[in-house]
């Protein structure tokens, strides 16, 4: 679908002269490019561990993603130029039908494909598809905003909107490379999981008595892989085969409960606390 609206929307960019129908066709241009970086780095980032990758290759994604944040980039600068340039000259677009034609073409496959995808994140659950979902909604406004600035340019005559519109999706572009650009970041860095995805982990682990105990909870995210370890203090007449096989159960419940994410305990005896390596907050929480 990328590729087809890109054809279609360099002949209406060459046709109209239009800035917003060139910012479209660079937005669409991008679509097609994260498409090919999203298809080849979810498919290095689902390969399995190996002897040099013992964690996986999930962070192939957020390298993937950085890919995409320096193209839109120098996409949106690309833009901006354009229009200031546009502003400078005042001149006038061309061919209103074509252009909204193309436009509204546009916003019909992408209504398509937002439907198509909806269903593949039902089916499948993929953190990559849901990003890419969430990229095509904002083309919807693009379109619009291409309808918008041809008729203001050439049936009212206001010369100031193509360029306008045009900076306005070149900085829509940027933040979107920020979005991007910061996600990726997080996963690169192994940001904990938000607050209301920790406390969700943390009720379900109070569902059961072996992991009362539970303290230094660490989380990170990997691509579409998610990993937990906690510790866990444990009684002292418990044998290490007893303790053992009480949370490999415990492991198995919580891992159906939450897919494709890989859970590490660690066994304290009871009331033990490892101090070093825990952060200050979390010794003045334990403390109180």
């Amino acid at each position: 679908m990328a590729l087809f609206l890109v054809v279609l929307k360099t002949y209406a960019s060459w046709d109209t002269g239009s800035v917003a129908m060139l910012g479209s066709l660079a937005d669409t241009t991008l679509d097609l490019v994260a498409s090919l970086v999203t298809l080849f780095g979810v498919r290095w980032a689902a390969m399995p561990a190996d002897d040099e990758h013992r964690f996986g290759h999930g962070k192939a994604e957020a390298l993937a993603s950085l890919v995409q944040v320096i193209l839109i980039a120098v996409s949106a600068l690309g833009i901006a130029w354009r229009s200031f340039d546009r502003l400078q000259s005042g001149r006038p677009t061309e061919g209103l039908e074509l252009g909204v034609g193309v436009s509204v073409i546009a916003i019909v496959t992408t209504f398509a494909l937002l439907a198509y995808q909806r269903y593949v994140i039902r089916k499948t659950g993929s953190v990559a598809i849901h990003t890419d979902h969430v990229h095509y909604q904002s083309d919807l406004f693009l379109n619009l905003s291409v309808i918008a600035a041809l008729v203001l340019d050439q049936m009212l005559g206001w010369r100031l909107a193509d360029p306008m519109f045009g900076f306005a999706i070149a900085a829509w572009l940027t933040y979107g490379a920020w979005s991007a650009a910061s996600h990726s970041v997080d996963q690169l860095m192994d940001r904990e999981w938000p607050d209301d995805e920790r406390e969700a982990f943390l009720a379900a682990a109070a569902d059961y008595p072996e992991l009362a105990g539970l303290h230094d909870l660490r989380t990170r995210t990997s691509g579409a892989h998610r990993f937990v370890q906690f510790h866990v203090w444990v009684p002292a007449d418990w044998t290490v085969g007893e303790a053992h096989r009480r949370m490999d159960a415990v492991e198995e419940k919580l891992q159906h409960r939450f897919p494709g994410t890989e859970i590490i305990i660690h066994l304290d005896p009871e009331g033990h606390t490892d101090r070093e390596g825990i952060l200050p907050s979390a010794l003045a929480e334990s403390a109180r």
